[in-house]
């Protein structure tokens, strides 16, 4: 698994780092709240169950993973980049994330043959795949592991990691919580470029990246 080769500087304990962004900007966004499903894959990242059933991501690997991510993703070139979102509250975020980072945005449908088949017109042949949920973009993961393309995946508790090379671990279902992390890693892949000063934020803000999904488009 690729991920072994990608997270050898994940070993230096973050416990004295600051988190990306104050604990309480992560928890109220929801990036921690998981589902009532809990995979083995996943166990390393859950940090307690509630009373309601529900599973609690631990949000210092949260924060680890996107500063990993973040890393691997700034080696490619940003056209080689692409993001996936079937689901329909990350469509903004993904759109906003390509939009900062100059990556390839496949949102929606994703047509069978996108990746695997050379004689598709529009076929597309990025060098990393980043997916908001491997379930509802399988297809995606699915031909990205046959033409050898890694995968980085947004995983709450019910995913399992096939086809899958490194894990952020995160509620990827939340319209909040999905606008939050691809707006981290958004910043954290410009500032590992050195495009944005360690200090400073890109133009669009979190609530950019948010969701705008009407009542008729949510059901």
């Amino acid at each position: 698994m690729v991920e072994d080769d990608i997270i050898k500087d994940e070993n230096v304990s973050t416990a004295e780092e600051e988190l990306l962004l104050p604990r309480d900007v992560l928890l109220s966004a929801g990036i921690h709240i998981g589902t009532r499903i809990k995979t083995k894959c996943m166990e390393q990242f859950i940090y307690r169950v509630r009373p309601d059933g529900l599973f609690v991501l631990d949000v210092k690997k949260t924060d680890e993973r996107i500063r990993t991510a973040a890393k691997f993703i700034a080696r490619f070139e940003p056209s080689t980049v692409a993001a996936a979102a079937a689901r329909l509250y990350a469509h903004e975020p993904v759109r906003r994330f390509c939009e900062l980072t100059g990556a390839i945005p496949v949102i929606g449908r994703f047509v069978p043959g996108l990746l695997s088949n050379p004689l598709y017109p529009n076929r597309i042949d990025p060098n990393i795949l980043i997916v908001s949920d491997p379930r509802a973009d399988s297809q995606a993961v699915k031909e990205a592991s046959l033409v050898g393309v890694p995968v980085v995946a947004l995983c709450s508790t019910d995913n399992d990691f096939s086809g899958v090379d490194l894990v952020i671990p995160t509620n990827n279902k939340g319209r909040r919580a999905l606008a939050v992390i691809y707006w981290l890693l958004a910043r954290q892949v410009l500032r590992e470029r050195g495009e944005l000063a360690p200090d400073k934020d890109p133009p669009l803000t979190i609530e950019d990246f948010e969701a705008k999904i009407s009542k008729e488009e949510e059901v």
